[in-house]
């Protein structure tokens, strides 16, 4: 039987999946694999089951030397902590999860949306700190979402399913910024470059994947391009946003808000960040709902079973 290494706990039913048909070591922390650990696995596993966070990075890569490992699978669909041309490179070869989470990303990017656009994070704080003296017709005015330009930045699969919600839920016009030309079923233009979608919105949403190339896309003059009402909403990786830049805009004032669920440094959140009022940040809830989580293991489990019994991987990286 195939030594199977599971990364972090996943829900009951794939746990008991996975058990039935692989030798399962699962960690015991829920921290992600460091490089010791990453270096390890590679050396004494033939498949490992991956998730956020776990660093495959080229030096693990270099210092397992043998490896035994044939796949990882990753948990997720974002795979930037793995570096998927060294281990093809090595014989390792990479899946995700693409499809299982893009209709749960897109609902918390509806969350933050809506919680930012109408301060719903800062009128929870009020009500519970007990300070709040009751309705008034100029309390706390937020963001009219419904008829406003949303821009998306990332047309995927995620991206899309975001633009549809905000086109046929909120009367949104939707305006996109992508790196290749992209076709949709209803209206949505794509602008020539990053400034005119950031320009042009009233809310931007940002959706594209981790990586080298999408590294800080966000950043000082990217926000400065933003008019001051608008707010940003960041759902894709954290490290695609800078955050530095981001506190700067929002202290001075340069955009009204932001809602994030993802961090540069995650789990670390800036405390100037939690510091303002104007921002609304979720800890990394974008697939975090039972069956989504089910789904995503299940997909990752035929990954390897397909790898296991030398089919085609049904999602290759």
């Amino acid at each position: 039987m195939e030594k199977l290494l599971i990364s972090r706990k996943l829900p009951d039913a794939v746990m008991q999946a996975a058990k039935a048909r692989y030798d399962v070591t699962l960690r015991e922390t829920s921290q992600p694999m460091d490089h010791d650990e990453c270096v390890a696995a590679l050396q004494s596993y033939d498949a490992i089951l991956a998730t956020l966070g776990d660093g495959f990075q080229a030096l693990a890569f270099d210092a397992a030397g043998t490896i035994r490992a044939r796949i990882i699978a990753n948990f997720g669909v974002g795979y930037n902590h793995i570096d998927a041309v060294v281990a093809k490179a090595a014989g390792v070869r990479v899946t995700n999860t693409p499809g299982a989470v893009t209709d749960a990303t897109a609902d918390i990017a509806m969350t933050l949306m809506l919680m930012t656009a109408r301060r719903a994070g800062e009128g929870e704080r009020l009500v519970r700190s007990g300070a709040w003296t009751g309705w008034t017709p100029t309390q706390m005015l937020g963001l009219h979402a419904t008829g406003k330009t949303v821009g998306i930045i990332g047309m995927g699969r995620i991206g899309q399913a975001i633009a549809r919600r905000c086109h046929f839920g909120f009367g949104m016009k939707v305006v996109f910024h992508n790196r290749s030309p992209k076709e949709s079923d209803f209206p949505a233009q794509q602008m020539p470059d990053l400034a005119s979608v950031m320009g042009a919105c009233d809310i931007a949403i940002v959706a594209v994947p981790g990586g080298t190339d999408t590294h800080h896309l966000i950043e000082a003059a990217t926000l400065a391009a933003m008019q001051p009402h608008a707010v940003l909403i960041n759902i894709s990786r954290g490290d695609v946003l800078d955050e530095a830049a981001l506190i700067n805009a929002l202290q001075k004032g340069q955009i009204a808000g932001a809602g994030l669920d993802v961090y540069e440094y995650e789990p670390k959140v800036p405390q100037a960040l939690i510091d303002l009022e104007n921002v609304v940040l979720l800890p990394h809830l974008g697939t975090a709902a039972l069956e989504v989580r089910e789904a995503m293991g299940f997909m990752a489990l035929d990954n390897l079973i397909a790898n296991s019994e030398g089919r085609a991987l049904p999602n290759p990286v």
